[in-house]
């Protein structure tokens, strides 16, 4: 059974790459790819994903903001992930994937996330 994941990411170039390459591995399934937090809320609700991969700088919400609202695993991206970032992902007891580690490192991050 793949792993059922929302993602969450507010650039559309990169939700609509990242949804492709994550759609394309066999063990994962996209359930849904929203723009922000108050979308990332109704679509865990409405599809009780496996894990969240959640942008930690969301237009609307923190990334932490959003998590907190989750019961569900949480993998953040970040652009540009600082002492700040990796707390946040910490004390969420979350991993966090820097955008320019490729999309391996995610795919590792989300198995992790899910216990795979």
């Amino acid at each position: 059974m793949p792993i059922r994941v929302l993602l969450v990411e507010d650039s559309d170039v990169y939700r609509d790459s990242l949804v492709f390459l994550l759609g394309s591995r066999t063990e994962l399934e996209v359930v849904d790819a929203v723009p922000d937090g108050a979308s990332a809320l109704r679509a865990y609700r409405e599809h009780a994903p496996d894990v969240v991969v959640l942008d930690y700088r969301l237009p609307d919400f923190d990334g932490a903001a959003v998590a907190a609202e989750l019961d569900s695993a949480v993998v953040f991206l970040s652009a540009s992930a600082g002492r700040d970032e990796y707390d946040a992902a910490s004390s969420a007891g979350a991993a966090l994937v820097r955008k320019d580690e490729g999309i391996d490192a995610l795919v590792r991050a989300v198995r992790a996330a899910a216990g795979r």
